[in-house]
């Protein structure tokens, strides 16, 4: 087959066929292709993207240069430079929270490191480029403070909770509103109260991602949450030991049971490597959350293993800069994305959007 011609018109024609990784339809369509020129053998556009994707921003890149190089190899240089398109959230539920997707982290019991896996998400996302949104649901054992680092204290502004920023997330925790070390003593209902009031009268923003950690166990607060707005899935953290995982297979039933999709498991705890001899340690065995996502037809999002670093930066309330340590970042980067093409995935099989022409 000869090459295709190399003109505007050839490439405007392949870039019909590219999709945007959010939506799935072709960014041409969407308006998102600019700047595009063809001249002298050269190949040249930016291309713009949302932030919900940004975690997914080089590969879509990498991707499209190849799909180029692929269709014209008579280019001598192919350069897709990136911006942001932006495509503000709409309104989700009665409680009128702007967010493209809300994700609870969960576990069926505690001690696996939710609240940890809850913040490395938030943060990992927040490092790549999206707007995200960390909500502590835990009322009763609220971590997240102490895992960020900040004692700051919300205000009420206009009847509004101004939530607190930290590294590029915002954040609202009852750990920020009640003196250290005092117990949140609660009945069901004002649990409900205090959750609903968290969503409802935050000023969150315009978020692509909030993500709630939850309590331990299998409590009323996901049946609160269903019945507030329409969650985007939840993902379950577990270590490898069976013990942990028939507590994680509660949870799962339990998001089931009120009509939360899980996104995905992942396995924390789920190995140690020596830094001195560089051997690999399976303290709790290896593998078991894999097998039991597979299993109960779950994605599996990936493992993070046993790291020291990741530990010192919890304790001393530098989750985000778990991100710095290289043994740990590409399973720590690897979890943000793979959650993303989960999300982004489901986001393609809902009913298209109408397009722009058609907008006019």
């Amino acid at each position: 087959m000869p090459d295709s011609p190399l003109n505007l018109e050839a490439v405007e024609k392949a870039l019909d066929d590219f999709q945007d990784p959010e939506l799935g339809r072709s960014v041409r369509a969407l308006r998102q292709v600019h700047d595009l020129a063809v001249d002298d053998g050269r190949v040249r556009l930016t291309l713009g993207l949302t932030t919900y994707a940004a975690p997914l921003w080089k590969e879509t890149q990498a991707e499209l240069i190849g799909m180029l190089r692929q269709r014209f190899p008579q280019a001598t240089d192919v350069a897709v430079d990136l911006t942001v398109h932006d495509r503000p959230a709409e309104k989700v539920g009665e409680i009128g929270l702007a967010a493209k997707s809300v994700i609870a982290v969960g576990s069926g019991k505690g001690g696996v490191g939710k609240s940890t896996i809850a913040a490395i998400l938030a943060y990992g996302l927040a490092r790549a480029g999206s707007k995200v949104g960390l909500m502590d649901a835990d009322v009763y054992g609220p971590s997240l403070p102490h895992l960020i680092g900040s004692s700051d204290r919300p205000i009420l502004r206009n009847n509004r909770i101004q939530p607190i920023h930290v590294g590029g997330v915002t954040v609202m925790s009852m750990g920020l509103l009640v003196p250290p070390g005092e117990a949140v003593v609660w009945r069901g209902p004002m649990l409900h109260g205090a959750i609903t009031q968290f969503l409802r009268d935050t000023d969150w923003g315009n978020l692509d991602y909030l993500i709630i950690d939850m309590p331990p166990g299998t409590g009323d607060v996901a049946l609160t949450l269903s019945q507030l707005l329409p969650l985007s899935g939840a993902v379950v953290v577990c270590t490898p030991q069976e013990v942990a995982l028939l507590d994680a297979v509660k949870a799962i039933a339990m998001f089931r049971k009120v009509n939360i999709d899980v996104l995905g498991m992942i396995e924390n705890m789920s190995h140690f490597v020596c830094p001195d001899c560089g051997s690999r340690h399976a303290i709790f065995g290896s593998g078991g959350a894999r097998d039991k996502a597979a299993e109960l037809g779950v994605p599996f999002l990936g493992e993070l293993p046993i790291n020291v670093g990741l530990r010192i930066a919890g304790d001393e309330g530098r989750v985000a800069s778990s991100f710095d340590d290289a043994a740990a970042q590409p399973y720590l980067d690897g979890l943000c994305c793979r959650l993303v093409k989960t999300l982004t995935s489901q986001r393609r099989q809902q009913p298209p959007m109408p397009s722009l022409s058609v907008l006019g």
